[in-house]
């Protein structure tokens, strides 16, 4: 997610947008946020994704942030639900989902240190923030959460 969030020049709500993407396997696509002072969780494991910029809807951010962190493009992102980051940013992220069965280590990605799937049963063990785990958590479960 981007460093520096500003408040919406209307006063209104910070919004961002992330996406759980999964492959074939059910792995889901982590992202390891760079370990610098002044961006939100740095050096943890999470979702790729960003803040909505003035004026843009999460539909269109998430797209925008794949493709600028990643050179990622996929098809069939559905929107699942909000999530307030209170820990982090303070934004309400809106959750995506997509499938994609390529090749994390090829993309050409510009921010953090490295993309990875990971198996769901091995998330314990990884350093994610709170509202990105409760969200796949959601995802996963949706019954149970």
């Amino acid at each position: 997610m981007h460093a520096h969030i500003d408040p919406p020049a209307s006063g209104g709500l910070s919004r961002g947008a992330v996406a759980i993407i999964t492959n074939r396997y059910g792995e889901l696509l982590l992202h390891l946020r760079d370990d610098i002072d002044g961006i939100a969780w740095p050096g943890h494991w999470s979702l790729l994704g960003g803040s909505c910029d003035q004026g843009e809807e999460p539909a269109a951010a998430i797209v925008r942030e794949l493709d600028e962190e990643a050179g990622l493009a996929v098809e069939a992102l559905t929107e699942l639900f909000e999530v307030r980051d209170r820990d982090g940013s303070g934004q309400l992220i809106s959750f995506f989902a997509a499938t994609w069965d390529g090749d994390e280590q090829a993309l050409p990605l510009s921010e953090g240190v490295k993309l990875q799937f990971f198996a769901p049963e091995h998330l314990p063990v990884l350093t994610v923030p709170p509202f990105i785990r409760d969200g796949i958590h959601r995802h996963l479960h949706p019954r149970s959460a």
